[in-house]
């Protein structure tokens, strides 16, 4: 869904009424207290079957298409479907969404909808008191209660005292708002999900007529469950209309000021990391190839791009990861931009291949969606625990460049970039984002075409050495003396005709080559190949001139900048840069380093950017890391650096 954005001064609101969606709320004839928030955090969450990924997904979409700035979480259990009711089994959805710029999802729910006993007990923890607490009342009984511990109701014996209590028989009332529909017990009750995303639509004045339209185009082929699904959103905009429990609903105005002039769309990282990689392509002007075998959480990478064939996308889903990455392997010999997507357990089964692209020196792009491990691990949890495996998880000395998006809108940004490094450099590039990333969503502005860079390539079309008898030949490995680069010759060329393999090459003819001197030679020039990469120098936000310098990669960029602000805003001086190129590291890393007494540096693993900086800077780095399958929190991370300034 995409909206326009215009600046401030475009900006009109008539007097009186809540403003949604361009359009004023449905009136409040009991006369309702409207206030207006500038941010709020509500999280839906239930059984993994109640529907509350998509409940969150619509919820959103009507928010970025209202113009507030956003930022999601999802969290869902990795079994495909958990004992219903158990702890095990819940699904939740964040969402954080204000008038301003933010960075996270949130550290704390201001709402929380309870679908069951289960949804309530694993996510109380998290919810702050004097929060809202909407639960549905008909799944409060003696069983689902005993499944997860309850030994009395926890609605009815004083524990949620320190909340905004607001009990809801959802199913009930949604079974009733269906009678009509003629559907059993069961399917009507599938609908609840609709009846509270509608009463959240009510208290925040989301607009509704594009969840309507969605819910028709999903139940195209069945218009009774679609029309039921209306009818249950609508019944719960009713009851938050007109039952004495809510009296009062919020207004957050959209972002005005957070957002240049432009079109804007809702976008996960997942999807930006699709549209980047084949504006790479058509921006190189090469057909996409992308090799993959299914893994969460990079799966989506492969359904999305399986439907671009129009733009000379080509998708193969192999036996396995091996098979994966040697089909793009061979596309990018034979001509294509060459892609395989995958987690940390399908690296570790590509690593020999991927020391063959080193060798062959093709642009091959690895996209690895970073989960929880060790081994299968946690296929549905965040971690950044790769980057080390992608620095060197490879036999024998096999350098890699390594880019990392920050948000999941960067995404896009990063593929373009990895592409262009891909492309220029004729090696194989690692494109590390991360679960958290790849699921959760932001708003995120669509550029021009005009805006993106040039990506064309020049294949070899004619011999380029002279023998010393006089004869013209082509020699695959004579290097561009700018970029180290060797000649892209696609095969069937005439003339052009040359060995690949795995075995050492010698330097230039690229034949195969057991001399001590030379493969010293070729190891040595494969890495200044890799370390003369042009990356843009660190950008270092300081503005008061602090002592103390937090430094992160990848997803962590929301949380440490969210975390940054709180400091700041407490008068502390702290300053911030945030790494995109972790191979080669920019220029002026060395630099940026030595002016600070203190580096702090954030991790989702147990120090692997923390570890390459002490060893490659002699920098008494300090580590902070997590690895719970979450993201920072930017409170947490707001007392680590409270604590670093004042130490």
């Amino acid at each position: 869904m995409t909206s326009q954005v215009s600046s401030p001064a475009e900006q009109a609101d008539g007097a009186g009424g809540a403003v949604v969606g361009g359009q004023r709320a449905p009136g409040s004839p009991d006369g309702k207290e409207v206030r207006r928030l500038d941010r709020v955090i509500i999280r839906f969450a239930g059984d993994s079957g109640d529907g509350m990924q998509l409940t969150g997904d619509r919820f959103t979409s009507e928010t970025a298409s209202f113009g507030n700035d956003l930022s999601t979480l999802p969290n869902f259990p990795a079994e495909i479907r958990a004992p219903a009711g158990t702890l095990p089994g819940v699904s939740s959805f964040q969402l954080h969404f204000a008038d301003h710029d933010i960075l996270t999802p949130g550290d704390a729910p201001n709402v929380l909808v309870a679908m069951n006993p289960a949804a309530l007990k694993a996510n109380i923890a998290d919810v702050p008191r004097g929060a809202d607490i909407i639960v549905n009342t008909d799944e409060f009984t003696k069983r689902p209660m005993a499944k997860v511990g309850y030994e009395t109701s926890p609605l009815e014996d004083g524990s949620l005292a320190a909340y905004n209590l607001h009990p809801v028989p959802l199913t009930t009332l949604t079974v009733e708002a269906l009678k009509d529909f003629g559907l059993s017990r069961k399917e009507a009750e599938r609908s609840k999900n609709m009846f509270a995303l509608g009463l959240l639509s009510w208290m925040y004045h989301r607009p509704t007529e594009a969840t309507e339209s969605f819910l028709r185009q999903k139940f195209a082929k069945k218009p009774e469950i679609a029309e039921a699904n209306i009818v249950a959103f609508r019944a719960g905009w009713n009851f938050g209309e007109t039952t004495e429990d809510f009296a009062v609903s919020y207004e957050v105005a959209p972002a005005t000021q957070a957002f240049p002039t432009g079109t804007y769309r809702n976008i996960s990282g997942n999807l930006a990391l699709s549209y980047g990689l084949i504006a790479a392509s058509q921006q190189a002007d090469l057909p996409l190839y992308l090799g993959s075998y299914p893994i969460t959480p990079a799966s989506d990478i492969l359904h999305e791009l399986s439907k671009h064939k129009n733009f000379g996308v080509r998708t193969f889903q192999a036996e396995d990861e091996i098979a994966g990455i040697g089909a793009a392997l061979g596309a990018a010999f034979g001509g294509a931009l060459g892609v395989t997507t995958t987690s940390g357990p399908g690296v570790a089964l590509k690593s020999e291949t991927i020391g063959l692209a080193v060798s062959l020196e093709l642009p091959l792009l690895i996209v690895d969606i970073q989960r929880g491990g060790p081994s299968t691990g946690l296929p549905t949890k965040t971690e950044q625990a790769d980057l080390l495996q992608a620095m060197y998880g490879r036999n024998g000395e096999a350098p890699v460049p390594i880019v990392a998006p920050r948000t999941p809108a960067d995404c896009f940004d990063a593929a373009l970039d990895a592409a262009r490094i891909a492309l220029t450099y004729r090696t194989p590039v690692f494109l590390l984002s991360d679960g958290y990333l790849a699921n959760g969503s932001e708003p995120w502005r669509i550029p021009e075409v005009a805006d993106l860079p040039d990506l064309k390539v020049k294949f070899a079309a004619a011999t380029n050495h002279t023998l010393a008898d006089g004869t013209e030949v082509f020699w695959p490995y004579k290097r561009d003396p700018e970029t180290l680069a060797r000649p892209w010759a696609v095969p069937g060329t005439p003339g052009l005709e040359h060995r690949i393999g795995g075995i050492e090459k010698q330097d230039g003819t690229g034949n195969i080559s057991y001399d001590p001197a030379n493969h010293d030679f070729m190891v040595r020039t494969r890495q200044a190949k890799i370390d003369g990469i042009e990356v843009p120098e660190l950008d270092v936000d300081d503005p008061d001139g602090a002592t103390t310098l937090v430094l992160g990669w990848g997803s962590t960029y929301g949380p440490i900048t969210a975390a940054v602000r709180r400091v700041r805003g407490a008068g502390l001086p702290v300053a911030q840069a945030h790494l995109r190129h972790l191979n080669p590291f920019p220029r002026n890393l060395g630099e940026v380093l030595e002016r600070y007494e203190k580096v702090v540096v954030p991790e989702m693993n147990l120090g692997q950017l923390a570890t390459l900086i002490r060893a490659k800077y002699l920098v008494d780095a300090q580590s902070y890391n997590q690895v719970n399958g979450m993201p920072f929190k930017a409170e947490q991370l707001a007392k680590v650096l409270k604590e670093a300034i004042d130490d």
